[in-house]
C-alpha cells in the first residue's frame, strides 16, 4: 500500500470517530499485534457487539485457500456477485 493510504483504526470505529465499511467493495483488515489473547479478545468483541443484527455472518474461520500467499484473493471469490 502508498505511505499516504488511508487507515481507520479500530477503536475509531468503535468509539464513533470514524465510520466502519460502507460498502461491499471495502476490506477490513485488522493487523494486529500477535498477541493471541488480544486477538481473540478483539475478534469477541466484535462478534458480541454485532450478534443478533443484520451484520452478523458466522464464518468458517479455517481456511483452505488455493494459493495461501493470495488471502485477498480468496475473500473476493467468497463475495456475492
Amino acid at each position: 500500500m502508498p505511505a499516504d493510504f488511508p487507515i481507520t483504526e479500530l477503536w475509531q470505529v468503535i468509539t464513533g470517530q470514524a465510520p466502519g465499511r460502507t460498502s461491499t467493495d471495502q476490506i477490513t483488515l485488522f493487523d494486529s499485534v500477535g498477541f493471541a489473547i488480544e486477538d481473540f479478545s478483539a475478534l469477541r468483541y466484535i462478534r458480541d457487539r454485532i450478534a443478533g443484527t443484520d451484520l452478523y455472518q458466522p464464518l468458517d474461520l479455517l481456511a483452505d485457500p488455493d494459493d495461501p500467499r493470495d488471502l485477498f484473493g480468496m475473500l473476493a471469490r467468497a463475495a456475492p456477485v
